[in-house]
């Protein structure tokens, strides 16, 4: 009894987001792409910025962040471009009501122009709703590249440190007399 009910109300929920669709006309469909995009990377980013992959990144430092960096310039286009299409959906969606204001008269006339200002607020609150999250995402990963960035960076100056210039103060300084003494000790190259 219970698995009928959840299936008539999954039913429901699907109708009810088909018809938020239909209703938005058709710039709702590059905004669903967008939405699959941008989770995707989302996830994916997620996945990929971990913070247990900082020790696996010391030494090729550079590489690595273009590596962690993918994928953002996606989230970046997706926070722009959603709420543009989901515009460009509003702007539809008055320009059907305006054609087709005038055109008849009475409830008709109505119906015509609440489907239209349905169409147009769809597209804007579905663009809107991708911008959004996309946004926090795309922030909060930027970020962490950048904090990933500076540790990456200290771990490298701290195993400079340590393997050039420990092994140099180790060395025992040549004596007058050794034949060690006429070379110059080495600089560091930093």
């Amino acid at each position: 009894m219970i698995a009928i009910w959840i299936i008539a109300e999954a039913s429901g929920t699907v109708q009810t987001i088909m018809s938020f669709f239909v209703k938005g006309g058709l710039f709702m469909w590059p905004l669903l792409v967008c939405s699959i995009v941008s989770v995707t990377t989302i996830i994916l980013r997620g996945i990929a910025l971990r913070e247990k992959n900082v020790e696996v990144v010391e030494t090729r430092a550079r590489h690595e962040m273009v590596r962690l960096e993918k994928g953002l310039i996606v989230l970046e286009v997706i926070t722009g471009i959603a709420p543009l299409i989901g515009l460009i959906g509003a702007v539809s969606g008055l320009v059907h009501v305006f054609s087709h204001l005038g055109l008849s008269s009475g409830a008709s006339d109505t119906r015509q122009i609440a489907l239209g200002i349905a169409e147009a607020l769809n597209a804007t609150v579905f663009g809107l709703s991708i911008a959004v999250p996309t946004l926090i995402a795309f922030s909060y990963f930027s970020k962490k590249v950048e904090v990933m960035s500076v540790e990456m960076e200290t771990l490298v100056v701290e195993l400079i440190s340590k393997c050039y210039y420990g092994r140099s103060s180790r060395e025992v300084m040549p004596t007058k007399s050794s034949p060690l003494a006429a070379e110059p000790t080495p600089t560091p190259v930093v």
